[in-house]
Formats: C-alpha cells, sequence, structure tokens
C-alpha cells in the first residue's frame, strides 16, 4: 500500500507573525533615526510680525503665504508695526494653451503662477531687492471630463502656490542673515526743511 503521511505546515500565528515583521524591521527604524531622517517644517523666520502689502482682494497667493508662516510670526495690517514688509509687486495665473489638436480642440494646458516680490525693513531699507518667482505644471485637457479638470487645475494652481510660498519663507531666512544695508538717503527737499 502506497500512502504518506501528511504532516501539519506550520504557519505562524496572525500575532506571532506581526512580531516576527516587527523584529526585523526594527534595525531598518533605528538607522533612519540615527541618519538625521526628519520631516521637514517650515523654516524658523527670525521675524514676529511680517506685513504682506500689494496684494490683490481676496488673493490666493497671500492666503498660501499666510498659511505656510509658521505659528511663531504673526501677519500685521500696518507695516508700523511689522519688523519686515513684503510688498507684492505682481501675483497673478496663466493658463496657456500648449496643445491642441488639427480640429482646434485644446489637448493641454500650461499652468504658470507667478510672484514678483520686494522684501524691505518699515524705515524703507530694502533686503531683498524686487525678486520674481514662478511655477509652471502641463494640464491634460479634454471636453468629457470639463469638470474634474477644472478641480484638477484648482488643485494644481494651489500646490504651485504653496510650493511659491514655501520659497518665499526660505528666501526671507536668508535675508535675514545678511547684514541690514544704510538707511536710504533723505531727499534735498527733506534734508532742507530739517532744522
Amino acid at each position: 500500500m502506497w500512502w504518506s503521511e501528511a504532516r501539519p505546515v506550520s504557519v505562524p500565528h496572525p500575532t506571532r507573525r506581526a512580531w516576527l515583521l516587527g523584529l526585523a524591521a526594527a534595525p531598518l527604524a533605528a538607522g533612519l533615526g540615527g541618519c538625521g531622517f526628519e520631516l521637514r517644517r517650515p523654516p524658523e523666520l527670525p521675524y514676529t510680525r511680517i506685513a504682506l502689502v500689494g496684494f490683490p482682494p481676496r488673493s490666493p497667493m497671500e492666503a498660501a503665504l499666510r498659511a505656510a508662516l509658521p505659528s511663531s510670526a504673526e501677519v500685521v495690517q500696518s507695516t508700523a508695526q511689522a519688523e519686515v514688509v513684503l510688498t507684492a509687486l505682481d501675483d497673478r495665473t496663466y493658463r496657456i494653451v500648449a496643445a491642441s489638436t488639427t480640429a482646434g480642440q485644446v489637448r493641454e494646458f500650461r499652468l504658470r503662477a507667478q510672484l514678483k516680490f520686494r522684501l524691505s525693513r518699515p524705515d524703507g531699507r530694502v533686503l531683498l531687492g524686487d525678486t520674481e518667482l514662478q511655477r509652471e505644471r502641463d494640464l491634460s485637457y479634454t471636453e468629457t471630463a470639463a469638470l474634474s479638470k477644472q478641480v484638477e487645475e484648482e488643485a494644481l494652481l494651489q500646490e504651485m502656490r504653496d510650493d511659491l510660498a514655501q520659497q518665499v519663507l526660505r528666501m526671507l531666512v536668508v535675508a535675514a542673515k545678511k547684514p541690514l544695508p544704510p538707511l536710504p538717503a533723505a531727499s534735498p527737499a527733506a534734508a532742507a526743511s530739517a532744522p
């Protein structure tokens, strides 16, 4: 008679399996902790009061900057109360046709968010001259999914504004480390009227 003795296969218990996986992953976690891995945080600003001026009413870029500021920084209304003034010279978004069919149907848009700004002290000393930042992304388009593409476009524009806001904050930190420029020269009329 031919027969084989069936032996039960040893399958670890689910909690034992999780314990073994955890034991195997422990050296990896220890390695990450030792390498200096850290989640990205907003930069530590050397300013506690900042004024945002020159933005159009209800500007999404201004809202992105406010959201990106760390909790230690406060946006003030008056430039006299601020330690630093960020003046928006140009705050725009563009949507340009990047590709179309021979029948003239749009197949791809190029989205662009642009911010031109200046950073100064309330007394007029310029910390960072006129600086222009921009981000571009391509967006495929189809007429049959126009509503979902509109939602995707808004999400991409918001992501680009958030990127610009983070870049502005990093530039604020770098500008703060530079020595302060001298006070701007008084105009001859103001100097003549001084006692």
